[in-house]
Formats: C-alpha cells, structure tokens, sequence
C-alpha cells in the first residue's frame, strides 16, 4: 500500500508534509537552495528583517539531550536578498514560504509589500519574533498583534499565515482566535520557540550561551507537549478551517503522527535538521510512511485532527 505524505495548505500543493522551520539552515543562498535540492516538501525562508542582521553574539545555539537553547538575534540578508532570490527558489518546484518579521510594527507592511511582489507561494507573518526593548512578543499583545495584521492584510495577495508563539492558557487562544478570525488569515504555524529557557553546564558551572545572560528559546523534543496543545487549541478553535502547520517538538516518525492527529496539516523541524541536516527529511518520511501503513492509513488526511479525548 502506497502513502501519501502530500498536503495542501490555502490551496497550496505540497508534495510532502514536511518543512524546515524559518531558523533553520535556511539564512544564505546555499541554505535555501539545498532545501530546494533537499527531500524538503517546500522551502521556507529566514524570518526577514528590514536591514540585514549578524544577529547576536556566538555561542547563541546550544544543543542538549531532549531539545535546544538559542538566541539567535534573526540573523539575515534583508527582505531585498530574499525578494531578488525567490523567483529563483520557485524553480525546484515546491512552494516557497517567505517568512516575514520585524523588529517594530512600522517594519512589517515594508517587507510585506515588497514580498508579496516577489510572489512567493505563501508568506507567513512572523508575530512572534521581538519587538522593542522593553515589550512582549507581537503576538503576546492581541491588541498590537491585531494592528500588524490589518496593516499588511491588504498588502498580500498570496495565502498569508501567522507565525505564532506558543500560548498557555485557554483564555489566551480564545483572545488570538477572535483576531485571527477577524482577519482572513489563510493558515497558522505554531509554534515558536518556548521563551526565556535557561541552561546550565555544571562542569563549567556556566551558562550555555552567550546573549541575554545565557537565556533562550527553547526547541526540540522538550516542548513537544506545548506544541501539541496549541495546535490542537486552534484546531478546534476554527473546527479544521484554517490549515496549521505544527512546529515544535518534531524529532521522529511518532512526533510527526501525534502532530497531524492533533489537527496540524503539515510539520516543520528546527532543532533535529540543525543537528542531523537535510538527510533528515528522507528518514521522518521513512517513519512517518511506515506508522501510517503499520495503522491501516494510506495519507495523512485520513488521520488529520482525529484525536480521541477520554
């Protein structure tokens, strides 16, 4: 029996459910092409800026047993690179997700528009990279996060989709799903790394990385719980209709399965593609294809959101 490992995300075609994540390997020319070259089931860009970043200081990624530390500082090239470069990405035939972000409100509906003319196939507004000194994330502020979305809604003709952070209370989806709703968001990635992490090495009896103190966002396995609740929250939230792309937590074959079966129409991969590289698409495949056979499944969509609750 045959599976398929396709899916389609605001009309959008995937030939495979499975992204990077905007971070990951995907920051110069090369990055972005190799995903092109890669098993990738589309190519999503670094979170842009207005003017191109060296980010924070190095050691700012830390890898350890269960999951990952960074605070990377949105390393770039400039929303110009990647306008000129996505013409050219479109090429390997899989869509292109440029992923949008800011460092003020002011900055969005600039890379926004310049973007949009660009035409990727999807653009996702990072509201969960920082703001200014001092304030929450974007999308912590409902109020703030509702002014960014109308000041580039009209500006993109391509599926826009918001990138959010994660959310630990009901009362807090409810509050974002009243602003999404209000806006015709085509789809949702969740989530961004869990926030202000902290990691010691007792050896050294150090912190771990260098920016903020040693702290970080945390990735990998370790937040796969939170991941999976906030995409379950939104999935029945909007009952199904808005696509979500799951993100967090997703090292194998199982985390994958638990993904679509709590409402994620695709995944992306952060900490696991930064530590094995692009050979790492063909094996979550590998797995994800050999859980669905094992169950009787013959796509993902016959799986998508059917979580049982006791």
């Amino acid at each position: 029996m045959t599976t398929d490992l396709s899916t389609t995300i605001a009309g959008v075609q995937f030939p495979s459910c499975f992204m990077n994540a905007a971070g990951a390997l995907c920051v110069t020319r090369d990055e972005l092409m190799a995903l092109g070259q890669s098993r990738a089931g589309a190519i999503v860009t670094k979170s842009m800026t207005v003017d191109a970043r060296q980010g924070n200081p190095e050691p700012r990624y830390y890898g350890f047993p269960g999951g990952s530390i960074n605070s990377m500082g949105l390393p770039n090239l400039g929303y110009r690179a990647y306008a000129e470069m996505i013409p050219e990405l479109k090429r390997f035939g899989k869509p292109v997700v440029a992923s949008v972000a800011g460092l003020c409100e002011d900055d969005f509906p600039v890379i926004a528009a310049a973007i949009n003319a660009a035409q990727p196939d999807l653009i996702e507004v990072n509201l969960s990279c920082p703001n200014i000194p001092g304030k929450p994330q974007i999308g912590y502020d409902p109020e703030a996060s509702e002014r960014v979305i109308k000041r580039v809604r009209h500006l993109i003709t391509v599926p826009m989709g918001l990138k959010l952070p994660p959310y630990f209370d009901p009362a807090h989806h409810e509050v974002m799903g009243r602003v999404i709703g209000r806006h015709g968001v085509n789809f949702l990635n969740m989530i961004n790394s869990v926030g202000n992490g902290l990691v010691v090495d007792p050896e050294r009896e150090a912190v771990v990385i260098k920016p903020k103190g040693g702290f970080g966002g945390l990735g990998g396995r370790i937040i796969k719980p939170v991941a999976l609740a906030n995409v379950r929250a939104f999935y029945k939230l909007f009952q199904g209709k808005i696509p979500i792309i799951g993100t967090g937590g997703v090292v194998d074959g199982v985390d994958v399965f638990e993904h679509v079966l709590c409402g994620a129409s695709a995944v992306q991969i952060g900490t696991v593609l930064v530590e094995e590289g692009l050979d790492v698409f063909g094996r979550l495949e590998t797995e994800l294809a050999a859980i669905l056979t094992h169950k009787g499944y013959r796509s993902i969509a016959d799986v998508q959101g059917m979580l049982k609750e006791l």
